[in-house]
């Protein structure tokens, strides 16, 4: 395994890159065209429909390759898949925190990074708020120590 460490880094910057670059294309750095996917009574654009239906096209398969554990990861031990099953108030408040904050600045978190490479103050005042708002969720921990004991897993192990 040492030998695959070594190209870890710059498989997840080639990874990253094309990513970045899927996301340019497909025009999810524009937080006007999200907004308008985001706008179904209005100015609807279903573009970005096609772009999730293509990443779930990609992604489906190989995770239940990676379910049914018929394949190694090439750069890792093992797959490092989410364990947690329980829908709670955490995972409700966090997609709601989430889908609101996507709805008023047209970014996840993921275009919002490439979208750095901008500049544009709007941008790095958007990413500078998730990494504060990131922060901020990791300093609870009356809600990981709840959680730790509802879920019987260590709340060092909640994602």
């Amino acid at each position: 395994m040492n030998g695959a460490r070594k190209w870890r880094s710059p498989i997840a910057l080639a990874a990253g890159l094309v990513f970045g670059l899927g996301l340019g294309v497909s025009g999810m750095l524009d937080p006007a065209k999200v907004l308008n996917f985001l706008d179904l009574a209005g100015r609807w654009d279903p573009t970005l429909a096609l772009v999730m239906g293509g990443a779930v096209l990609v992604s489906l398969p190989a995770f239940q390759l990676a379910m049914h554990g018929r394949y190694r990861p090439l750069l890792a031990a093992d797959w490092d898949l989410p364990t947690r099953t329980v829908i709670d108030i955490r995972l409700v408040g966090g997609a709601t925190i989430f889908g609101i904050g996507w709805g008023l600045g047209g970014f996840c978190p993921g275009p919002a990074i490439a979208a750095l490479a901008s500049g544009m103050w709007p941008v790095v005042g958007f990413v500078a708020t998730m990494t504060f708002g990131h922060w901020l969720a990791g300093q609870w921990p009356a809600a990981q120590v709840r959680d730790s004991h509802v879920s019987g897993v260590p709340a060092h192990a909640h994602g």
